[in-house]
């Protein structure tokens, strides 16, 4: 009997990559209009069936997908993990499978939750989001060989050629990188960053685009971009008192960069001379109030995610098949630009 047509079939015959047949039939309206039409007449001449994919997660226990409901950070950035919930939710059904949300206080008490799922038979496998280096729950999945996949990466030493697991993330540096080159090439040299203290292995990663193009760019020294950067933890307020500290500290300023929408939205507060603010996660706060933004497109990530639970490794670290596939996705942000214009402070006392 002929084996059923497979993702890397149809990717292969349409001449992209798996990733891009999964956004076809996933999130149809992010791949361009003639690639979309040819995967999917790949698709109609191989007779490939879509839910097939699923088909090992599905015939496991209850066609379901296990994911904590993160707690809400603030009213801005928090939002982007409930974009990426709605995704997921809306692409798993496409593929027969439901998603079953549950909480938990810490990463402790959710391996509680993990442990309890799995022994009732209430789910088939798990994702996991805000993943950090040494993350004990991933560490115990793959220990019981459980089938997860992360929105995140390890964040190891070697996390892309010798994965500890299945992952998806979203490139920062890139993201930064890309919006650093931007106002570099509308004409800024002095360009401020505000991100977050070092322990947070997303806001390094953020970091690190904005340093390395200045540093390439080299429009200021490396002792120069010490007084360019401002560190505080998330929120509008903090954002605020990092701007005002920041032109404090390092004067003129051309444009600054923030790890997140909340700590740009606090640096369009506290900026009389209306110096170009990009923020990160494109949340509809930075649309209303016309930020510029890097993009996570969480409906990529979602797909990528789903790819990888109920494609060919089926979400397995153990007993996966060989494959040259690799057992990550890294997805690029897109930078969005729209006309700044700063927010008085006098207007909101």
């Amino acid at each position: 009997m002929a084996s059923m047509p497979t993702v890397t079939d149809v990717a292969l015959a349409a001449g992209v990559s798996r990733q891009t047949v999964s956004n076809v039939m996933n999130s149809p309206g992010i791949v361009r209009a003639d690639t979309r039409e040819r995967v999917e007449a790949a698709i109609a001449q191989l007779g490939y069936r879509p839910h097939a994919s699923a088909r090992r997660l599905r015939t496991r226990r209850s066609s379901t997908i296990g994911i904590r409901l993160d707690p809400m950070i603030d009213g801005i950035s928090g939002s982007v993990l409930d974009r990426f919930l709605h995704a997921l939710t809306e692409q798993a059904d496409k593929q027969g499978l439901r998603v079953l949300l549950f909480t938990a206080t810490s990463p402790e008490d959710e391996i509680i939750q993990l442990q309890r799922l799995n022994d009732g038979a209430d789910v088939d496998g798990f994702v996991l989001t805000s993943t950090f280096a040494g993350d004990p729950r991933t560490k115990w999945l793959i220990e019981n060989k459980i089938a997860f996949v992360t929105f995140g990466r390890p964040w190891g030493a070697d996390d892309v050629s010798n994965p500890q697991h299945l992952w998806v993330d979203v490139d920062g540096w890139a993201g930064l990188y890309e919006a650093t080159r931007a106002v570099q090439n509308a004409g800024a040299r002095r360009i401020g960053y505000i991100g977050w203290p070092s322990s947070a292995d997303t806001g390094d990663d953020r970091r690190r685009g904005w340093h390395d193009a200045m540093h390439e760019r080299g429009d200021v020294t490396e002792a120069g971009l010490i007084a360019l950067e401002a560190v505080t933890v998330d929120g509008v307020a903090e954002g605020t008192a990092a701007m005002q500290d920041l032109r404090r500290r390092a004067g003129p300023l051309d444009a600054v960069l923030c790890a997140s929408d909340s700590l740009a939205l606090g640096a369009m507060i506290a900026n009389p001379e209306r110096v170009p603010v990009t923020g990160y996660d494109n949340t509809p706060v930075a649309a209303a109030i016309g930020l510029s933004s890097v993009d996570q497109s969480v409906g990529e990530v979602a797909a990528a995610v789903l790819d990888l639970l109920t494609g060919e490794f089926g979400g397995q670290v153990h007993g996966a098949p060989e494959s040259l596939q690799p057992r990550y996705q890294m997805i690029r942000p897109r930078l969005v630009t729209r006309a700044f214009a700063a927010i008085p402070m006098e207007m909101l006392v």
